[in-house]
């Protein structure tokens, strides 16, 4: 890919760490190109607890904004100017704007979510759903579920962390620890299982203790896991060995990169238009359905 620039180009980037992994320079920079708009997006390593010095270095070097991955999205939501509902709800930022000296906070993790599940026609409403983790991400996702109708089980760890979800809507969030035998009941009797924690990401460490759970889970059900390098985690490839449809996190990296460009740039963007643009810079990943196995 050929990106032309000027004087005048306006600088965007996705800070994280790891970061260095990700597709959203390849994404963003695809779809700005054939929109023929005047940005370019790049890649910045950013350690943890330090957004509030990248802050301060972007306003400084003139970026119109940023999206942030793991570790950074609830650390940003302290140093933000102005917060969107879906931010100030989730209590996480992804997607930050810098405008006339100030920085507009968004998150669209949950409403990304959303749109991927549909692609794989998946519908929330009056699904039960196990989520795996309680941080930044799974909270956006369970949120999201809830608002359309899910009834939602957060395992965790930390038990008391998925106990902070749950009194947003005691009535729909259950919780359960991270064992495998607690993480089997959970998995037994739901009609989808979502992986939100980094466990199987590439460039971090951190494995699933063992996969016997997903012997419980009943035919049909999906698997979800919010990570996309690996194209396939070990948890999707267990599911998929044992009978189940599985999805990684691909297609909520395009909604999203739909929705952050629309913010950055004021542009409405056509969904539909962009996912062959994108598809084409992953080499047609981005319109490959759920795994069947």
């Amino acid at each position: 890919m050929q990106v032309e620039l000027k004087n005048t180009t306006k600088k965007l980037c996705v800070i994280g760490e790891p970061v260095l992994h990700s597709k959203s320079p390849v994404i963003q920079n695809a779809m700005i190109q054939a929109l023929g708009l005047d940005y370019i997006y790049l890649c910045q390593p950013v350690p943890r607890g330090a957004c509030r010095q990248w802050l301060e270095l972007a306003a400084f070097a003139g970026y119109a904004g940023f999206n942030a991955t793991m570790p950074h999205k609830q650390e940003l939501v302290a140093l933000m100017d102005e917060l969107d509902e879906d931010a100030r709800l989730f209590g996480a930022v992804n997607t930050v704007c810098l405008r006339d000296g100030r920085a507009y906070g968004h998150n669209t993790d949950g409403e990304g979510f959303l749109r991927a599940l549909a692609d794989e026609e998946i519908f929330p409403e009056g699904r039960r759903v196990v989520v795996l983790g309680a941080g930044g991400a799974a909270k956006a996702v369970v949120l999201k579920l809830m608002a359309h109708g899910a009834e939602v089980t957060v395992c965790n760890r930390t038990e008391e962390k998925a106990r902070l979800l749950h009194r947003y809507r005691p009535k729909q969030i259950r919780t359960a620890g991270f064992t495998p035998a607690q993480l089997r009941r959970a998995a037994e009797g739901c009609d989808l299982l979502i992986n939100c924690t980094s466990l199987g990401m590439s460039g971090t460490a951190g494995q699933f203790e063992d996969f016997s759970f997903l012997d419980g889970l009943k035919e049909g059900v999906s698997v979800v896991d919010l990570i996309y390098a690996p194209e396939e985690t070990r948890l999707l490839a267990e599911a998929r060995a044992r009978g189940h449809r599985t999805a990684n996190g691909m297609g909520l990296l395009v909604h999203q990169a739909v929705l952050s460009l629309e913010h950055f740039t004021g542009v409405g963007l056509d969904a539909g238009a962009m996912k062959p643009v994108i598809a084409r810079a992953l080499g047609g990943k981005a319109d490959k359905k759920q795994k069947k196995p």
